[in-house]
């Protein structure tokens, strides 16, 4: 007859924890099911999903790590007196970040339980379209039903089954974050944000770091430097925001093997491991031994053991990923998905928070309010930070037309660069805008310091509407980083030797 639960959501991530929490705040029954699958190398943590225990939260820990080695070589140019060479030790950063995670971990539970949220911690499987069945670690079998389900179970990481020795002796991000000891000298394998990411606070910290990439960086970022008047779609790129990133990174110490691809990985009686790979340029093969091998070649959606065949809830054949509407609805009216487990959503915890809460509200609150992932921020943590809003050059092209587009753009160095003579040849910023009488801005993206925070600033403006002709009008504060993009008056469709320069 009647069902336990007015909600049950299976999977304790940001979005499946931010919508079940929203609907207990109605007073509805809610159940939360989570667990989690440890990794081919036995890694496992707590709730908190994929942000919390292996994603954003140890990743910007350990960035700092990284930014506060740099910052000590800056000190001595500053007058401070530093005893060098400086030594990095990974266990007590790891002890540091790990700790806070578990607080993390431990907070979730309580908000639960103060939110009168039944938690189970098991895996669950659909019997039919209101029941969910799991077992619990002594074997028991838990069965829960609910008028209403969200799957938020997110992704794991991919493996390169083709490469021979990549699934016993390789890690991936979920164990990085979770090593108790260094991972010496690392290898991480594909150009994906996150690779990037762990190969600069690895190289940040002292560690000898290669990254392999197979193909162009930052695969989906602004890629197009500027474009050709005599073809539409073509586009040149002498300069790319995401080559920015990588020169800077090779300036600052990790190495790159580009155009290369792995082809083996063996265990060496040394217990390092040798990596086989073919390289495209010289059409040879090449090797070399490193501590650890990292893969970054993209994530899986978790839904295999979900059963949702069994319930007609339809997914991407391609991604595997759960096919929704604009409401977050799948194929069965009562069973919604949000996060990334949903096709054609951006892969970021904000957004699946703000989409489970809005999913809970329009369920039980009498609201009609969509999720709008329009001109959502984003930023990647690497050495040099690139942060953007809005669409890259190429994608602005695609929907407009290259003659209806205008770019400025210009290269800065921030203050804070000046007295410790560091590099600012990749300190970069644009603005895409409709060349239309008003100018609208369509995208911004910059490169340069504490890029999260100068983005998370201009998207509202550009969330509400905001024009080139307005932001010009926008006093900067002075002197920062975030105050030359106000500045940003200089436009070349011919090249990137725009400049913009402070008092």
């Amino acid at each position: 007859g009647k069902n336990e639960y007015d909600l049950l959501v299976i999977g304790g991530g940001s979005g499946g924890l931010a919508c079940a929490k929203e609907a207990a705040q109605f007073g509805r029954k809610v159940a939360v099911m989570d667990y989690v699958e440890p990794s081919p190398q036995g890694t496992s943590w707590g709730i908190g999903g994929t942000c919390v225990n292996v994603g954003c939260i140890p990743k910007k820990l350990m960035h700092q790590a990284a930014l506060l080695g740099s910052a000590l070589k800056d000190a001595q140019r500053y007058g401070w007196n530093i005893s060098q060479p400086v030594h990095h030790t990974w266990s007590v950063m790891a002890q540091g970040v790990q700790n806070y995670v578990k607080s993390l971990n431990w907070g979730h539970r309580v908000q639960l339980q103060e939110k009168k949220v039944k938690y189970f911690n098991i895996k669950g499987r659909f019997s039919d379209p209101h029941t969910v069945r799991g077992l619990t670690k002594a074997g028991k079998e838990t069965v829960v039903t609910a008028d209403n389900i969200v799957i938020a179970t997110g992704g794991r990481p991919k493996y390169p089954v083709h490469v021979a020795g990549a699934l016993e002796y390789g890690i991936t991000s979920d164990d990085l974050f979770w090593l108790k000891e260094s991972p010496g000298k690392t290898l991480p394998n594909f150009i994906l944000y996150v690779s990037l990411e762990c190969a600069g606070f690895l190289t940040g910290i002292g560690l000898d770091t290669t990254v392999m990439m197979r193909s162009v960086p930052l695969r989906g970022f602004d890629q197009a430097s500027h474009l050709s008047k005599k073809k539409q779609f073509f586009f040149t790129t002498q300069q790319q925001m995401a080559s920015l990133v990588t020169e800077h990174m090779e300036s600052y110490g990790t190495k790159f093997l580009k155009r290369c691809f792995p082809t083996k990985v063996e265990k060496l009686k040394n217990n390092r491991l040798q990596v086989t790979w073919k390289n495209a340029d010289l059409d040879r093969e090449e090797t070399d031994s490193f501590d650890t091998v990292m893969w970054a070649v993209g994530r899986a959606p978790d839904t295999k053991t979900l059963n949702l065949e069994a319930v007609g809830v339809k997914t991407n054949s391609e991604t595997g990923k759960i096919i929704v509407d604009a409401s977050e609805a799948t194929s069965v009216p009562h069973i919604y998905a949000v996060g990334d487990i949903t096709e054609g959503r951006p892969e970021l915890t904000p957004t699946a928070i703000a989409a489970g809460k809005l999913l809970a509200q329009r369920l039980f609150g009498q609201s009609s309010e969509l999720m709008d992932y329009d001109n959502v921020p984003t930023t990647v943590f690497t050495p040099l930070e690139y942060g953007c809003v809005g669409l890259s050059e190429e994608a602005a092209v695609q929907r407009h037309g290259s003659d209806n587009i205008e770019v400025y753009h210009a290269y800065y160095k921030p203050l804070e660069f000046t007295v410790a003579e560091r590099d600012a040849t990749q300190c970069y910023m644009k603005m895409v805008c409709l060349r239309e009488r008003e100018q609208r801005i369509l995208g911004l993206h910059f490169i340069g310091p504490n890029a999260g925070e100068v983005i998370q600033g201009f998207a509202l403006g550009i969330k509400c509407g905001a024009t080139y002709p307005q932001m010009m009008k926008t006093v900067g504060i002075h002197p920062t980083c975030a105050e030359e993009v106000t500045k940003l008056h200089i436009t070349k469709r011919s090249g990137l030797d725009a400049t913009v320069t402070g008092c």
